[in-house]
């Protein structure tokens, strides 16, 4: 599953630790869901998309074709 969570914090000018602490989480936890090393809980996604005033599916890309 693919993110758009870094290109979303910086047209918000928000941190990585700005993001962390909005959804309560570490900093580490933000940098794997970006890098895509770490797919969040269903809760923490939908925290995250919150802090963007987003739905989920304009935050994260779920099953595009060639992905496994």
């Amino acid at each position: 599953m693919r993110n758009r969570i870094k290109d979303l914090r910086k047209a918000k000018k928000m941190t990585q630790e700005d993001l962390a602490k909005q959804v309560g989480v570490s900093r580490q936890s933000i940098i794997a869901i970006e890098s895509g090393k770490y797919n969040p809980s269903i809760e923490l996604a939908y925290n995250i998309s919150k802090a963007f005033d987003s739905i989920i599916e304009e935050v994260f890309i779920f099953g595009e074709r060639g992905e496994e």
